[in-house]
């Protein structure tokens, strides 16, 4: 099939699912050309295939005319030129979400998911090869993916990395200025990005999806201007005001403080998306009463959670900040809590989520402390060694509501332990040794279809394990009498 036919598919499939009309062919074609390095066109019956199956060919050809490298960074700018022609503009896309949101909210986050679906900002594909289960816990079912949606870079891509000047602009990943920008050898190309504008509490945040979602219209809420994460009452009234907005979603932020925060503590952003995590689901271990609220608790969970109901606001984040306050100089040294370091550095915070159900708000405080010792100097409360092999990053927001993320190196290290349960002699990472160990002696040989089940199962246990090494008073009965003690206090 001939480079024209290729671009009369494309064009065609930009006025299908755009803004475009039939009037705009001939100039759809011309951009379309230029961007690809082709000088010459006939008219020819379009090629068929779906629009991705199109954009494919269309980065082959631009390679074959030197258009382009063929390395990831510069298939990934073209790619992204190339699909912001199924994208309006910022502003165009802003007054269709809010038009659409005066019939209802879930109508206008429908249709800007399915919009970043379609401009292939977020990423259906590469998404599709995550492996994804549930596993039956003491703690209810949890959620397991082993992320294989990024691609991996290859000797290509690294030189050009290498080679790349050094930049300062956008300033970073969630920042505004990431809406429309072209990418570089080291920085994703965000062409056909676009941000939501949403009020939260005297700001317009942006309301965006996550390219490599890792559930259901996973959704990242960005602060206007560039300023590190903090976790205080303005920023709690914000997730209330966010689920005001959005009470199909839930939305929460990461620590604030290092080990036990996420991946970016430079800029204030909150995640969430239409969801029901585990820790949702999850139930009241006890109960206290605390500032006239209508339920507050300790939640039964391998981390230290307590869950605060109400329909008020008001008293909601006055016994938030209370906990907050009241955690962040609280001291248990006996259990290794200890808020400050003799040079004065902060080591308590909390992970908060919030959703609504019916007219009620739930705000989950998860306590979190960044301690670490010689004995564990990646954090105390941090995964620790003997499970490493499994997940040895840090526990962010996702996993803490009971969704691991796990590593890609996993999806072969994982088999090749499924095949020692059927074959002993088979090798497998030294890493993984004493686990695989342990489970053959428990289980002995098994079918290969009995050892995934056994594999699988077992590593949603570790997960609990991993976070209860995050969980500051542990599941048991002296760190639930720590946690009771810490209740206690504050009333």
């Amino acid at each position: 099939m001939t480079t024209a036919a290729v671009v009369s598919g494309f064009v065609q499939q930009i006025i299908m699912h755009s803004e475009y009309e039939p009037l705009d062919t001939q100039y759809l074609v011309n951009r379309v050309l230029a961007l690809i390095g082709e000088t010459s066109f006939q008219d020819t019956k379009p090629r068929k295939g779906t629009t991705l199956q199109l954009l494919d060919a269309l980065l082959d050809i631009a390679v074959a005319n030197q258009a382009i490298r063929d390395i990831t960074a510069q298939r990934d700018q073209l790619a992204s030129q190339l699909m912001n022609f199924f994208a309006s503009t910022p502003s165009r896309v802003n007054q269709r979400f809010w038009h659409l949101y005066k019939e209802s909210p879930s109508v206008a986050t429908d249709d800007f998911y399915n919009f970043s679906k379609r401009t292939n900002y977020i990423k259906t594909r590469e998404i599709a090869q995550n492996i994804f289960y549930q596993a039956n816990t003491d703690f209810g079912q949890i959620d397991i993916t082993i992320n294989l949606s990024k691609p991996e870079k290859n000797p290509q891509d690294i030189a050009a990395a290498l080679q790349a000047p050094i930049t300062t602009y956008p300033v970073n990943q969630l920042s505004f200025q990431n809406e429309g920008f072209i990418g570089t050898a080291t920085y994703p190309a965000r062409t056909n990005h676009r941000i939501i504008r949403v009020p939260l509490v005297g700001e317009n945040w942006g309301f965006q999806y996550s390219p490599y979602a890792y559930f259901n219209e996973h959704a990242i809420v960005l602060a206007p201007v560039h300023r590190p994460m903090k976790i205080d009452r303005l920023n709690l009234s914000r997730l209330l005001a966010f689920v005001d907005q959005f009470p199909d979603y839930f939305v929460g932020s990461n620590a604030d403080l290092p080990i036990v925060g996420g991946s970016i503590l430079s800029h204030d952003h909150f995640q969430g998306g239409r969801y029901d995590m585990p820790m949702a689901k999850a139930k009241m271990a006890s109960h206290f009463p605390l500032g006239g609220l209508k339920d507050a608790g300790i939640l039964k969970w391998p981390m230290s959670v307590i869950r605060l109901v109400d329909s008020n606001q008001v008293k909601l984040l006055d016994a938030a900040e209370q906990i907050m306050a009241h955690w962040q100089f609280y001291a248990d040294v006996g259990r290794h809590i200890e808020p400050y370091s003799t040079d004065g550095t902060r080591h308590h915070t909390v992970t908060p989520i919030v959703r609504k159900k019916g007219n009620d708000y739930e705000l989950d405080l998860v306590l979190r402390d960044n301690n670490t010792s010689a004995e564990f100097p990646e954090g105390i409360f941090h995964p620790h060694p003997d499970v490493q092999h499994i997940k040895q990053e840090n526990i962010g927001l996702i996993e803490v509501m009971g969704l691991a993320i796990l590593p890609p190196r996993l999806k072969n290290e994982l088999q090749a332990v499924q095949n020692y349960l059927v074959d002993s002699q088979t090798p497998i990472a030294s890493k993984h040794a004493v686990w695989a160990q342990q489970l053959h002696e428990k289980h002995g040989n098994v079918s290969l279809q009995e050892a995934k089940i056994i594999v699988r199962q077992s590593v949603a246990d570790i997960f609990i394990r991993v976070l209860s090494d995050a969980g500051v008073f542990k599941c048991t009965p002296d760190g639930q009498a720590g946690f009771k003690q810490f209740i206690d206090t504050l009333r």
